[in-house]
């Protein structure tokens, strides 16, 4: 929708000769809004009216055009400035590209296409990051934390609280909550409510990364530096420079690796791995667990200084158990969505179905309230959901289970997939909570892959 909008071209020459080659070149385009200038002040002191794009003329008879081009990119740095010059000097083109300019053309022959091109690709440039403010925007809009995060319960107000400080300073934050409340969309939120906002977003998931893959992943690696290095790889931590790097499931971390991001977070450097270079970093870490860190600290699963170091501001989010009545707002605005995603009227829920949920624990929190309501939305006659239509797919596996006929191999697999399922395929904390050993774990889950369940 950017490209229809008329395009706004100073143009800076004082050949009048040259100057009417060029009002004649540009007039031609009716998308073009032009403006004519003969001295690099005049041209400076209106830039005011916001042009996109600027030909300026090297030799001017008050200044030079490297000093115009300065003090135009100093004003606005996405102004696209071109160069005209009657001078074919590759050092002075070099030097100007250098500076800021968008492109150098010789006056010659070949001037007029030159010029229209380039300034076609100045305006696809502009197009572009009009196009991208546009989705910065939308996306601050999105993670606003009323929107992005529904509730008005008492538990849910003293998020709100925390993430009002959160956003006012550089802490680090930990955040803490069952699996399926939501930790990185809050992460997000703090984000893009920052004023780290226009800066990456990076996030990272601790757990489904292998172990001997992990320390690439976050730190980076030079070419050649192990066997299967064949290029060059920047780390999350570089990525995410300027920004916000979230680190979930922090507490999966193998202890070896601990010491490396404490000194990473220490010195506030990075080295990638095979290389000697040290890159300094300006990240603000969020970190999320389902864990309680400081029992696994006491544990010395944990190292403590680390802990310290990531707690920063704690943020504890509840289990939507704790929420009340957060439950039904949270299922409207799921259906309201589901309503608009599919071109449907809204849905109602009838109070016999608003019974159901309230007083259905969730042990899968905000992630299985959806899947839920979007089943029941699917199921439900007409616009109302009923109590029939919602159906708790998880607790109707457990109840019915031992009504089914098995071998106990076969109810093994059927625990062992229930758990996959409820954390989120996390085999590590599958096998703590079933107190198995990972290598036994993953020989059910190959017996299970060659048996097809």
């Amino acid at each position: 929708m950017y490209e229809k909008e008329p395009v706004k071209i100073f143009v800076v020459e004082d050949d009048q000769a040259y100057t009417k080659f060029i009002r004649y070149v540009l007039g031609l385009n009716p998308d073009f809004e032009v403006e004519f200038f003969t001295t690099g002040k005049d041209c400076i002191n209106s830039l005011q009216k916001n042009p996109v794009v600027i030909t300026l003329d090297y030799s001017l008879p008050d200044m030079e055009g490297q000093q115009v081009l300065e003090q135009i990119k100093s004003y606005d740095p996405n102004i696209s400035v071109i160069i005209v010059s009657a001078q074919e000097k590759i050092g002075t083109a070099v030097e100007l590209l250098k500076a800021g300019a968008f492109d150098y053309i010789t006056k010659d022959q070949d001037t007029k296409d030159r010029l229209l091109n380039s300034i076609n690709n100045a305006r696809n440039k502009q197009s572009l990051i009009k196009e991208i403010d546009h989705l910065k925007r939308e996306i601050s809009e999105k993670y606003e934390f009323e929107k992005s995060i529904v509730g008005s319960s008492s538990a849910i107000k003293k998020v709100f609280g925390m993430l009002e400080k959160a956003v006012k300073s550089t802490i680090s934050v930990s955040i803490t909550g069952e699996t399926g409340t939501g930790k990185e969309l809050v992460s997000k939120a703090i984000h893009y409510n920052s004023k780290r906002k226009n800066k990456p977003f990076i996030a990272v998931n601790i757990a489904a990364i292998p172990s001997e893959l992990i320390e690439s992943e976050l730190f980076g690696h030079e070419k050649g530096a192990f066997t299967g290095a064949m290029t060059r790889r920047i780390g999350k931590f570089e990525e995410a420079d300027g920004g916000t790097i979230f680190l979930d499931e922090i507490g999966e971390m193998d202890p070896s690796l601990q010491a490396k991001l404490l000194r990473v977070l220490q010195e506030r450097e990075v080295t990638r791995i095979g290389s000697n270079q040290v890159i300094k970093l300006d990240v603000r870490v969020i970190t999320a667990t389902h864990r309680d860190l400081a029992e696994e600290v006491k544990a010395g699963k944990f190292r403590e200084d680390l802990y310290y170091r990531l707690l920063g501001l704690p943020v504890h989010l509840p289990p939507l158990r704790e929420r009340g009545s957060d439950i039904l707002l949270i299922a409207k605005h799921f259906l309201d969505h589901f309503s608009k995603e599919n071109q449907l009227p809204k849905f109602r829920i009838s109070e016999a179905a608003q019974k159901k949920l309230l007083e259905y624990p969730f042990p899968g929190n905000i992630r299985e309230l959806k899947s839920v309501i979007d089943l029941a939305a699917v199921m439900a006659e007409g616009n109302e959901i009923r109590d029939q239509d919602i159906t708790f797919t998880g607790s109707a596996r457990t109840e019915s289970i031992l009504y089914q006929e098995m071998t106990m191999q076969s109810y093994m697999y059927r625990i062992i997939r229930h758990f996959l399922n409820r954390y989120d395929n996390n085999v590590l904390e599958v096998a703590k909570r079933l107190d198995i050993g990972k290598s036994s774990l993953y020989r059910y889950l190959k017996e299970m892959e060659d048996a097809g369940i």
